[in-house]
């Protein structure tokens, strides 16, 4: 009997998977003062039956720390920390990789340490509110439009954090440019009003987005560097545009010519969010030619045939890893799986709705 897809071993540029499938990235707010500590170790560790692990969006600077308790790694207490995740990892024989997810926009100031800055492509602020642990929910402010000097100290710090989760035992490092953070805010015309060379057409706008990624690539090795995107994606306030198709098309084919080991693209529809329509699919992997993981809504039956049709090479799961640690193996053995999910939790510190879940049978 042929071996699904699903389970079959594979490699993403240097990282070599027991399988194809992929935690994806979600944020849990659980690194107390912003360090990596022995319950986010605890909790990666119990899911390390993923062929692949994406952390939850990491933070390379202080002034990309938006939300409260999300972990950063730009100091060497950071670094401590996420070396006791990824040895919790390694040690179940798992791969994990880092993802950088610098804010931007998306950011109040109570989340964040003094003489840290809001920055943005552009002035602009993003329609909303977000929780601050001080003061609860507060709307977004006005962010600081980046100046030259902070555009280059901005990728610089991306370097240094790729280098730093190189340090910290990560395989790879994958860059956060979707759900509305830094990395999208230069590409779409209406967060990035910019009039210099990162702004206006098509080609400028993603000019700082290709930029990080060679720089990283540069710096750890293309084949340990992948990135995130989300076309048509509503997230933090990111409204529609005209020319999407055009970018993520001109996007993809540049990315491709860097060499990168891989686009991880993420469809949210099924948390009602708009499509992501088969023909950007289609077009973004035809433009692609290393690896594709594909993250949305997925089944098992609908990740195995849509490896199988060879739109994507991995699929990634998010919600379903939060309260099934042992996904894999209840795919593998037909196990029912749990969809008991406390919302409600999600966000909190503590290890209620966070390490608590049994695997099947326990």
């Amino acid at each position: 009997m042929k071996t699904p897809k699903l389970f079959e071993p594979q490699k993403i540029g240097s990282i070599s998977l027991a399988n194809s499938i992929v935690m994806a990235p979600m944020t849990r707010s659980r690194a107390i003062g912003n360090i990596p500590n022995d319950l986010m170790a605890t909790y990666y560790g119990q899911r390390a039956g993923a062929g692949l692990i994406i952390t939850e969006g990491t933070s390379p600077s202080p002034n990309g720390l938006g939300y409260a308790r999300i972990p950063g790694i730009f100091s060497k207490e950071q670094v401590e920390g996420w070396k006791k995740v990824t040895k919790a990892v390694h040690d179940k024989g798992g791969k994990i990789v880092i993802q950088l997810m610098h804010t931007g926009r998306i950011a109040h100031a109570a989340n964040m340490a003094a003489g840290a800055k809001i920055l943005a492509p552009s002035a602009v602020k993003p329609a909303g509110q977000m929780w601050t642990d001080s003061a609860q929910m507060q709307d977004f402010p006005v962010p600081n439009a980046m100046t030259a000097e902070e555009l280059i100290s901005t990728k610089a710090e991306f370097v240094t954090a790729a280098k730093n989760a190189i340090e910290a035992g990560f395989d790879g490092v994958e860059l956060h440019s979707a759900n509305g953070y830094l990395l999208e805010q230069f590409l779409s015309p209406i967060s990035n009003v910019r009039t210099d060379e990162y702004g206006g057409s098509i080609e400028k706008r993603a000019k700082f987005v290709l930029e990080v990624t060679a720089e990283v690539a540069a710096a750890i090795g293309k084949d340990k560097t992948g990135i995130r995107l989300s076309p048509y994606g509503v997230a933090s306030d990111m409204p529609h545009y005209p020319e999407i198709d055009a970018e993520y098309d001109y996007l993809s084919k540049e990315l491709n010519k860097l060499g990168i080991a891989y686009i991880h693209l993420v469809d949210h529809s099924a948390i009602g969010a708009p499509a992501v329509p088969i023909e950007i699919k289609q077009k973004i992997r035809k433009n692609f030619s290393n690896t594709i993981i594909l993250c949305g809504g997925f089944s098992q039956e609908t990740a195995e045939a849509a490896i199988e049709s060879g739109l994507t090479n991995a699929a990634g799961f998010g919600r379903p890893f939060i309260n099934n640690p042992d996904l894999v193996e209840r795919f593998k053995k037909d196990q029912p799986i749990s969809h008991d999910l406390n919302m409600e939790l999600f966000y909190t510190p503590g290890e209620h709705g966070y390490t608590d879940f049994a695997v099947y049978g326990a």
